[in-house]
């Protein structure tokens, strides 16, 4: 067996249990730099991070059963993700304005 026939072999090889550790593992680097940072735009994308992986997760539980709902289901979730962005980052450029400042300690109160 030549060592491209062994990489096809193990590329056909990945399953289920292969993308719930991806899932599990985008899900837990979010959290992990939802909690540690403290750039609003970092908190925005530590977010997408843990949608994504909650997606990909929720993808692989629906291939496995054969199910297409599940895919359409996340379809909708990344668009409200999307539009959760596009809204939180417009509120952070007003905030920009008004504070000079993207650090979200600095950030307690939403008051002008």
């Amino acid at each position: 067996m030549s060592q491209a026939e062994a990489i096809v072999q193990i590329i056909i090889e990945v399953g289920p249990p292969h993308y719930l550790v991806l899932g599990a593992i985008l899900f837990s680097l979010g959290v992990l730099g939802f909690l540690v940072r403290s750039n609003v735009i970092v908190l925005l994308m530590c977010v997408e991070l843990m949608i994504n992986g909650a997606g990909v997760t929720f993808i692989a539980f629906c291939r496995q059963m054969g199910s297409l709902e599940g895919q359409i289901f996340v379809l909708f979730a990344m668009v409200i993700a999307a539009v959760e962005i596009a809204v939180g980052l417009s509120i952070i450029v007003l905030v920009f304005r008004g504070r000079a400042t993207l650090d979200a300690d600095e950030m307690e109160v939403l008051k002008w």
